[in-house]
């Protein structure tokens, strides 16, 4: 029988190679074609094709390579021979045809390698690779991202960006990672804020421009109490987010400390970014002003051991993509749209109540959510659980659904590990340096006035008159608090202590 190749070919070894290499081969392009034609494509389908597979295919090739060369040492003389290189001769049709093969086969191998370099680069980019391969690790923040402003923006658009140098530092980075996730070495829940991040004028700006940061904005927002009757009270007020550019509008504003001609920085003596004794500004003009905390100490030393922070826009968007909402938040936004009927009595404190209990897995939680509100209701008003059955069991669904967003008991995830710093209700955000009480050499303080950000147009609560002001209202609190709200923090009582 003729051999279609030299008789080194045929070894066990060898042939075993090619075998493997014929099925990684046959498999990567069905796989390939597979995801070309997927409607919804499969987040392990990537890592197998492109990266598994071709692993395996180059181990056939080796395997192939290897049986050949122990062939022909094999029959190699035992004495030394003068002739070290092999001899081709093209006239001979066996090598004529193995010439072929071997250089067909190579340019084909190069060409797959650089297809499958590709495909493997644009996998390990891709939102299925970051998301949803790590399933466990990631699907907190995975989750939360699908529901976000930036649900169409690639994660790596905003973690690494474009150029070698943040490509190369996020696949060192990823392969520590990627052995956390296989060994289970992983922190949990994830620490925030990230280190090293890269500056945010190189990812966030490329879309959103501080120099056509401009005027005020409109924001009204309903709040229901905690109480039986649900009362809803409203407030409107206008954000002065200007800061950027003189020709477009005011530059006071919320931005005014990314405005391109501004500079500050700080120092925070925690990991969270929460606690900061020292913040330094440097205006248009050139001028610095040093400000530090009356009520945190920070010597000298330390301060100059401490690593100082140049401000940018994720020092108070720190939460853009994985926004865990607090359960009052959520609440107030499903009454306002009705998908939670406000005639429930004490809806809003037995739903906060009912996402906030301790849960170990999220099968639990939602069975307990589902349990906790039942139950009040057929203990509290057996005549309501009977006569709005349909609107409680639409609340328990909105409110499972607000859990499976926001909780993750398996990564120790809720809104209180997350502190959102825009704003001040829940965290400290604005307040951690807006707190009246960092002061300057020359005595002027950075100030707690609400009124730098925001002025509020009209406060309204319900079957009450409207309040109304365009030169702006003080805030009443819709509790019985007297004046304690002028010297708390709002998150003091709000926040996730």
């Amino acid at each position: 029988m003729r051999k279609f190749f030299p008789a080194s070919f045929y070894n066990p070894t060898t042939l075993v190679g090619a075998v493997i290499v014929a099925v990684s081969a046959v498999n990567i392009l069905f796989l390939f074609l597979l995801e070309t034609f997927a409607v919804h494509q499969k987040p392990y389908m990537g890592i197998v094709a492109f990266v598994i597979l071709p692993g395996f295919l180059i181990l056939g090739l080796l395997l192939v390579g290897g049986g050949i060369i122990r062939e022909h040492l094999r029959d190699q003389p035992k004495e030394p021979s003068e002739q070290r290189m092999p001899t081709i001769d093209l006239n001979n049709p066996q090598q004529l045809m193995a010439f072929i093969v071997f250089c067909l086969g190579t340019l084909l191998l190069l060409m797959f390698t650089a297809f499958g370099s590709y495909k493997a680069y644009e996998y390990t980019e891709s939102v299925s690779f970051c998301g949803e391969l790590c399933h466990k690790v990631m699907e907190p923040e995975y989750t939360a991202y699908k529901f976000s402003p930036h649900a169409r923006v690639a994660c790596v658009e905003c973690h690494i960006g474009s150029g070698a140098d943040w490509f190369v530092r996020s696949k060192i980075s990823g392969s520590y990672q990627a052995y956390a996730t296989v060994f289970k070495t992983y922190p949990r829940p994830i620490p925030t804020p990230v280190k090293n991040l890269r500056p945010a004028q190189e990812t966030c700006e490329q879309c959103h421009w501080p120099e056509h940061f401009f005027s005020e904005k409109l924001k009204v927002g309903s709040y229901f109490l905690s109480d039986e009757r649900n009362i809803r009270w409203t407030l409107s007020m206008l954000m002065k987010i200007g800061g950027g550019n003189i020709e477009a509008g005011p530059t006071s504003g919320i931005h005014w400390h990314m405005n391109i001609a501004n500079t500050v920085t700080y120092v925070a003596v925690d990991p969270m970014r929460l606690v900061i004794p020292w913040v330094r500004t440097r205006g248009i003009d050139g001028r610095e002003k040093i400000y530090r905390s009356s009520e945190i100490a920070i010597s000298d030393k330390d301060l100059k051991d401490t690593p100082k922070r140049v401000m940018d826009c994720i020092d108070c968007h720190n939460r853009p993509s994985h926004i865990y909402n607090p359960p009052a938040r959520s609440i107030n936004h499903l009454m306002t749209l009705g998908w939670i009927d406000p005639q429930l009595p004490n809806i809003k404190g037995i739903g906060v109540k009912a996402l906030e209990n301790k849960y170990n897995s999220r099968q639990e939680g939602l069975d307990g959510i589902r349990l906790t509100i039942e139950e009040f209701y057929r203990k509290s008003y057996p005549a309501i659980a009977i006569s709005m059955k349909a609107e409680i069991q639409r609340a328990i669904m909105e409110l499972q659904k607000t859990y499976s967003r926001n909780y993750f008991p398996y990564m120790k995830v809720s809104w209180k590990k997350f502190p959102d710093h825009i704003g001040h209700l829940y965290s400290p955000g604005c307040f951690r340096c807006h707190d009246g009480k960092h002061v300057s050499d020359d005595g002027k303080v950075l100030s707690k006035d609400c009124n730098l950000c925001h002025v509020i147009l009209a406060q309204e609560f319900e079957k009450n008159k409207m309040r109304i002001s365009l030169s702006g209202l003080e805030f009443r609190h819709p509790g019985e608090v007297g004046d304690a709200w002028k010297e708390m923090n709002c998150s003091e009582c709000h926040g996730g202590h």
